[in-house]
C-alpha cells in the first residue's frame, strides 16, 4: 500500500504522540480517517491541526481500548460516520505505563496497563478484522515497544505490566503474519517497536490510571520516589518534598521534549514501513542499537555490565531510568 489517497484509517490513541502525528501525516497523504482517545480535549486539539493539512473526512470517537464494549462501539460509529463496510488501514497504537512490580503490586494499576496496551491491541484487531477482510487491500499496525523483546528500562526500576503487555503485541503480531498469509492474503502487519520516542506517555499515564500528576504526589509516594533516587546515587536525603515533586515533574516534560525521535519522525517511519510493507518496523537509533546487542548476548541483557554498555553509547542515561519506551 504505497498510496494512501482516499484509503481509509483507524487510529486508536489520536490524541497525542505518534498517535496525533500519524493522524495528521495520513490526512496530509489524503487518506480519510477516524482517530479515537479517551481524552476529547486531546483529540480537539489533533483535529484542528489535522483538518488544515488535507481534504479528507476526519473523526473523532472517545473510546477506552481497554473496552472489548467501546471498542465495538467504536468501530460501529466508524461504520456509520465513514459510511463504509471496510477500511483499509488499522493503527493499534494507544498505550500508558504503570504497573512497575509483582512483588509490591498494585493490581488495579497493574490489570489497567495491561488492559490498555494488550487487550486494547487484540480488541481492535478482532473488532475492525471483518472490515478489514473486505477490503481490496489493508494493513494493521500493532505498536509494541523496545519493551517487546527487552524488559526493562533500568537497573533500578520494575517494569512488568508494561513489558508483559508489548511482548504480547510483539509475540501476537508476528503470529497473524502467518495466519493473515494463510486466510486473508490481502492484510498485511506489522509490529511497531519504537525506543525512546518524544511523547506525553509519561504525563498522560496518571490520568488514565485516575491518579493525581507529579505536582500532587502524595508523602508516601514522594518518599518512594526519593529512596529511587538515592538508590541511583542521587543526592536527596535532604531535597524538600516539593522539588521532588518537581523534579519527576520535569522527568516527564524531558521525556517529551528530550527524546532522540520526535513523535513526527516516528510516525513517517510507521507509515514508510507500511509503505514497504515491512512487518518488523524499529524506529529510533535507540531501537536498533538495542535489540542488535540483546540478540548478540541475551544472557547478559539485565546485568549491569549491560546497562552500562548501552549507556556507553550514548542511549538510556542510568540517571533518567525512571522513563519508559514508548
Amino acid at each position: 500500500m504505497k498510496d494512501f489517497t482516499n484509503k481509509i484509517a483507524v487510529v486508536t490513541g489520536g490524541g497525542t504522540g505518534m498517535g496525533r502525528e500519524l493522524v495528521c501525516q495520513l490526512i496530509s497523504a489524503g487518506a480519510h480517517v477516524a482517530m479515537c482517545d479517551v481524552s476529547e480535549d486531546n483529540m480537539a486539539e489533533t483535529h484542528n491541526l489535522a483538518s488544515k493539512l488535507g481534504a479528507g473526512r476526519l473523526t473523532s470517537h472517545r473510546c477506552d481500548v481497554s473496552s472489548e464494549q467501546d471498542v465495538l462501539r467504536f468501530r460501529d460509529e466508524v461504520a456509520q460516520q465513514h459510511e463504509t463496510q471496510h477500511i483499509n488501514l488499522l493503527f493499534n497504537n494507544a498505550g500508558i505505563a504503570g504497573g512497575g512490580s509483582v512483588i509490591d503490586i498494585d493490581r488495579r494499576e497493574w490489570e489497567r496497563t495491561f488492559g490498555v496496551c494488550w487487550y486494547g491491541v487484540f480488541y481492535g484487531c478482532t473488532a475492525f478484522m471483518p472490515m478489514l477482510v473486505a477490503s481490496e487491500e489493508a494493513h494493521i499496525v500493532n505498536t509494541s515497544s523496545v519493551n517487546g523483546f527487552w524488559a526493562s528500562v533500568g537497573p533500578m526500576t520494575a517494569h512488568t505490566s508494561y513489558s508483559a503487555a508489548k511482548f504480547a503485541v510483539k509475540g501476537f503480531t508476528e503470529a497473524m503474519v502467518t495466519d493473515l498469509r494463510m486466510n486473508a492474503p490481502h492484510v498485511h502487519c506489522s509490529v511497531v517497536m519504537p525506543g525512546h520516542i518524544g511523547t506525553s506517555i509519561a504525563l498522560n499515564t496518571s490520568s488514565v490510571l485516575g491518579k493525581h500528576s507529579a505536582l500532587e504526589l502524595d508523602e508516601q509516594e514522594v518518599a518512594d520516589v526519593r529512596e529511587r533516587y538515592l538508590a541511583l546515587g542521587l543526592p536527596v536525603d535532604n531535597v524538600p518534598d516539593d522539588h521532588i515533586r518537581q523534579m519527576v515533574r520535569q522527568q516527564q516534560e524531558d521525556f517529551r521534549d528530550k527524546a532522540p525521535t520526535t513523535a513526527a519522525q516516528a510516525a513517517t517511519i510507521i507509515l514508510d514501513g507500511v509503505r514497504e510493507q515491512r512487518w518488523r518496523i524499529l524506529v529510533g537509533e535507540d531501537a536498533k542499537v538495542l535489540d542488535a546487542m540483546v540478540r548478540e548476548d541475551p544472557e547478559q541483557a539485565y546485568e549491569l555490565s549491560f546497562y552500562e554498555k548501552l549507556t556507553g553509547r550514548g542511549h538510556m542515561s542510568l540517571s533518567n531510568n525512571d522513563n519508559q519506551a514508548e
